[in-house]
């Protein structure tokens, strides 16, 4: 029985100022990819393509791993869009060739006179051709499980994202002003006479 699961989740964060503002950071999406998600979980594909391998979910008495290949890019505004390309469900080979799984998402700074906020939105939706004897459970019921499971996944990227964006991005103007004040001290010992 080919079932649909959907759900959605909205960020906004609000950004502390910093002597960078964050519209630099985010120009290089990649740093977004690794505040998502477990660095052991995450491999470079290519250029703005990674692949993550999600934890294992529970879907009734089922465990499934999905292994998300997806795109990831910043326009010159420093919105970062993120795109699944494919999916594929390790070790249940029957779910793996009737499971298709749709991600598409932004991340966005708004500028105001209070500042600069992130907001954001995800939008995560599977397609499934459940198994026998699962698919003799009431349509109503296997829809709330799985839209429930999928909601629980955005929030778990949600919760990560909101707790190791902000401190990487700290992190990073950290080490881009040290950079320079070490750029700065190296010129001005060129510089100063013998």
């Amino acid at each position: 029985m080919a079932t649909k699961f959907t759900a959605s989740q909205s960020v906004e964060i609000s950004v502390p100022k910093q002597p960078i503002p964050i519209h630099h950071y985010l120009r290089q999406p990649q740093r977004l990819v690794y505040a998502l998600a477990d660095n052991s979980l995450i491999k470079h594909i290519s250029d703005d393509v990674y692949r993550l391998k999600m934890r294992p979910l529970s879907f009734m008495s089922l465990s499934i791993q999905p292994t998300v290949d997806m795109r990831v890019w910043a326009d010159a505004d420093g919105t970062i869009y993120l795109r699944s390309l494919s999916c594929e469900i390790l070790g249940f080979e029957y779910i793996n060739q009737r499971f298709a799984l749709n991600l598409k998402g932004y991340l966005s700074p708004v500028s105001s006179d209070n500042g600069t906020m992130l907001q954001g939105k995800a939008d995560l939706e599977v397609q499934v051709d459940i198994p026998q004897p699962f698919s003799l459970t009431p349509k109503n019921i296997l829809e709330a499980t799985g839209n429930s499971l999928l909601k629980s996944v955005l929030l778990t990227i949600k919760q990560r994202l909101l707790h190791h964006l902000l401190a990487d991005y700290r992190h990073w103007v950290a080490s881009h002003i040290d950079n320079i004040k070490e750029s700065g001290v190296s010129k001005g010992l060129m510089l100063s006479p013998d």
